[in-house]
């Protein structure tokens, strides 16, 4: 890809892409192009949300204002879970 990902135009395409095919009246071809296509967004979509969760856990910091780090020295992370 040349240009920037988004990863906010990507996941509005995947919503457009999921109602197309759920609404069963794309043809068999066209389906199959739009699940290649939305393949290829998830993938970007995954590695945009794995690179943010990793910054955010370099944020992370204890009470001392320093790098909270693991048993390996490792800067502590912690999963994200979304609130619905």
């Amino acid at each position: 890809m040349t240009e920037e990902f988004n990863f906010e135009k990507s996941f509005a395409r995947l919503e457009e892409i999921l109602a197309k095919i759920n609404s069963g009246k794309a043809p068999l071809d066209d389906s199959l192009k739009l699940y290649e296509e939305a393949d290829k967004l998830i993938t970007g979509c995954t590695a945009r949300l794995t690179e943010a969760e990793e910054r955010v856990g370099m944020l992370i910091k204890n009470r001392n204002g320093e790098m909270a780090l693991d048993e390996e020295n490792a800067p502590l992370t912690e999963d994200f879970i979304p609130q619905d």
